[in-house]
């Protein structure tokens, strides 16, 4: 058995055509350009009557969603479901106001709670400045919790 290398002699190489830039489909000043956007004009659009800082717009739901984050560390049940806010006000600003209470005056986080509220709310997107109101009346009861929270704590 022999390895035989075949030889085959060519007269010249053909190179392809290169590519110019007269041959494009665009213009160089048209591909270079940033082309608007068709989506720009209909997403800088805000729906009519939802504003950001009032109740159902994404600000102010953002702001409920991380005072749900937060739970009372004696009862299972976060502070907004157990019925500890008694108001969230946010302005165009980015101002947030949160006004709660406590289950008693004497609550072992009555310290620490206030500035948890003011931590979590402050770290929402949007919130420039939260501020937390503690009040004592009128005092909070259980009628103020949520059928969730009831659920919850086997009152229901």
């Amino acid at each position: 058995m022999s390895d035989s290398i075949r030889v085959e002699e060519v007269e010249a190489e053909t190179k392809p055509p290169r590519a110019r830039v007269e041959d494009a489909v665009e213009a160089p000043t048209e591909a270079l350009a940033r082309k608007r956007d068709y989506l720009d004009g209909f997403l800088a659009q805000k729906p009519e009557g939802e504003n950001a800082h009032e109740p159902g717009g994404a600000l102010y739901e953002a702001v409920i969603d991380a005072l749900k984050e937060i739970y009372d560390p004696e009862i299972p049940v976060n502070i907004y479901e157990l019925g500890l806010i008694y108001n969230v006000e946010v302005t165009d600003g980015g101002h947030a106001v949160v006004t709660m209470t406590l289950t008693t005056p004497h609550c072992p986080v009555a310290e620490s709670m206030p500035a948890e509220v003011e931590l979590r709310v402050g770290s929402v997107p949007g919130i420039a400045i939260a501020d937390v109101n503690l009040v004592w009346d009128p005092p909070w009861d259980p009628a103020k919790m949520s059928d969730e929270a009831r659920l919850e704590l086997g009152m229901l």
